[in-house]
């Protein structure tokens, strides 16, 4: 990332059915593979992703959404990692676009730095040490415009504000913060949503085609079809920990992950809780047909050195057979990936859990394995906090073989929160962190 984007050359970019073709590009340094023995988990590919500037990479794809860039190069879209079918290719997502947040009289203030930024849908390869971007498909809504990444309802969700937090934005209800990505087999796209928290069905050139929310949302303005089919226990998400990792198992259902516990019956609950929720959506029925109770390591076991619960988050999910899964959960400096079976006598959909008024809610239960609650069982399968070159805020993570994942993560367009984040002239400040993709080697295989 370069913090000098305002002297920067424009891109020339060829684009076709809206997409800017394998011209988006560069080359960095490759951090080596790790010399640990073939018995350990160890890196084995390193990819980074070179310098693109936000604005033309947006407006490449719509053109005149961004003015001003302020610096911010292409980045955020380590949100999640999706095999395309080809090697070393990917589908990645973007999230919501550059944000931070900035304390004003006490309180921290959710900016925006650009604000015309369309969260989009971006394929890459790796080729060599480098990550390039081979096409990229922005989102709309059902007219073409952009959804854009700002949040959707003052009720629910944080007040939308200007790079420096002085000038509030409007709230948008098209706005998505788009997490987790799956291609299904008839080529569409499904994604997840923090705001709602919302599944949301995209066509193959990006169009919102259904979005899927809790029952009782009343999201209205929206400029796609908006449709309550989630079980209204998810209105009690908490703030900017929506759904974040998606799976699609062979049968063509999908499993989504809560990133954190919700805030039942408030949020200091919530914070201390290791209890968060996987749900089963079945595309067919457009129907929540099974829902599951997770729990998380102590967040000490997760991130030694780390004591606050509120830091753990499940930010990727993926199908590994037929009834299995790998379940990420991590703290922003490190994250491990288990082995989970659904197994049908764990649901608890319709129970005495998706009841907000149940006391104590399952959020609030010490052990909810002893107070008889079924609770998924798990197998660790790696720590990639103990294997070397593996960077920090990993949120995507996709099988690549019967040995091989490959992780990549989320490095927030380059952005830091509080007022130092941006120069005197409004130019990013950046935090140097890039954008990876990294091959892990498991000696035992997945």
């Amino acid at each position: 990332m370069s913090p000098n984007a305002a002297g920067r050359h424009p891109v020339s970019r060829s684009v076709a059915a809206g997409l800017p073709l394998a011209v988006l590009a560069a080359l960095t340094a490759a951090v080596p593979a790790s010399a640990d023995s073939g018995d350990q988990p160890r890196v084995v590919r390193t990819a980074t992703l070179g310098d693109i500037p936000l604005g033309a990479f947006s407006n490449a794809l719509l053109p005149g959404t961004v003015a001003d860039d302020r610096g911010v190069d292409l980045g955020g879209i380590g949100s999640d990692l999706y095999p395309t079918g080809r090697k070393g290719e990917f589908w990645t997502v973007t999230d919501r676009g550059p944000n931070g947040q900035i304390k004003v009289d006490g309180t921290k203030r959710r900016t925006f730095p650009v604000p015309g930024f369309d969260p989009a849908i971006v394929r890459i390869r790796v080729d060599g040490d480098a990550v390039k971007v081979v096409s990229a498909t922005p989102i709309t809504t059902s007219s073409g415009k952009p959804v854009t990444g700002l949040s959707n309802q003052a009720s629910r969700d944080e007040a939308p504000y200007s790079y420096d937090a002085s000038t509030p934005l409007a709230f948008d209800p098209n706005g998505l913060d788009t997490e987790g990505i799956v291609r299904a087999g008839d080529g569409t796209f499904w994604l997840v949503d923090e705001y709602g928290p919302s599944l949301v069905h995209v066509s193959a050139r990006g169009k919102v085609l259904e979005r899927y929310v809790p029952e009782g949302l009343n999201l209205t303005g929206a400029d796609y079809p908006v449709v309550e089919a989630l079980p209204s226990i998810l209105l009690n998400r908490k703030v900017n920990r929506g759904f974040e990792g998606l799976a699609l198992l062979p049968c063509g259902d999908l499993v989504i992950a809560v990133q954190s516990p919700l805030s039942l019956p408030d949020a200091a609950s919530g914070n201390s809780s290791r209890t968060t929720r996987l749900f089963r959506f079945s595309p067919k029925r457009e129907a929540v047909t099974a829902e599951y109770a997770y729990r998380f390591d102590p967040v000490e076991v997760v991130d030694p050195g780390e004591d606050d619960t509120s830091e753990l988050k499940i930010s990727s999910v993926v199908a590994v057979g037929r009834d299995r899964l790998l379940v990420q959960e991590r703290t922003d400096r490190t994250a491990r990936l288990h082995v989970v079976r659904l197994d049908r006598r764990a649901d608890i959909l319709g129970g005495p859990w998706d009841d907000a008024t149940t006391s104590p809610a399952l959020e609030q239960l010490a052990d909810p394995a002893a107070a008889g609650v079924p609770v998924l069982s798990k197998r660790l399968l790696v720590d990639l906090g103990t294997v070397a070159g593996v960077p920090g805020k990993i949120e995507g993570v996709a099988r690549v073989d019967h040995d091989t994942l490959a992780v990549i993560n989320d490095n927030d367009f380059g952005m830091t929160d509080g007022t130092g984040a941006f120069d005197a002239q409004g130019r990013l400040v950046d935090s140097g962190v890039e954008t990876r993709v990294v091959y892990v080697r498991l000696p035992n295989g997945i």
